[in-house]
């Protein structure tokens, strides 16, 4: 969040999870402690970040093992598909990652045609991607 946003908008906030979520999938299939310590930081990071009140300590656990939980089954659906597919797990996440940016530019569109404009929000998503680079249907150029 930045200081030009004072209330982040529900999409962007579940935006952000969903990368985690990804992001500790991919740690989980890398087999890498440190990664996998990294993840689990940026979960608690993120939770602590997203939150208006103070959570209580049990609350905080619950939504740490949540996160925890939705990256190990991303990380088995990934797994699955990419065996089925015959793609690598890690094009699976980035695809997975991919599609919750693409969701949250959709939800950006959406509120900027309905007259709701946040330039601090067209600026940067949730991937940290810049949205400069669009062409008239939405779609990123190179």
């Amino acid at each position: 969040m930045t200081d030009e946003q004072s209330t982040p908008r529900p999409e962007d906030d579940a935006a952000r999870l969903g990368l985690v979520v990804v992001g500790e999938a991919a740690a989980l299939h890398s087999g890498d402690e440190a990664a996998l310590d990294a993840s689990e930081q940026n979960i608690r990071d993120t939770v602590d970040e997203l939150v208006d009140e103070p959570l209580t300590e049990r609350q905080e656990e619950v939504l740490e093992r949540l996160a925890a939980a939705g990256g190990t089954l991303t990380a088995g659906l990934s797994g699955a598909l990419a065996a089925q597919t015959g793609r690598s797990v890690d094009d699976v996440l980035e695809g997975a990652a991919r599609s919750v940016v693409w969701q949250q530019r959709l939800a950006n569109e959406r509120d900027d045609a309905a007259g709701d404009t946040d330039p601090a929000r067209d600026r940067e998503d949730a991937g940290g991607q810049q949205r400069d680079h669009r062409d008239e249907q939405g779609r990123d150029q190179a």
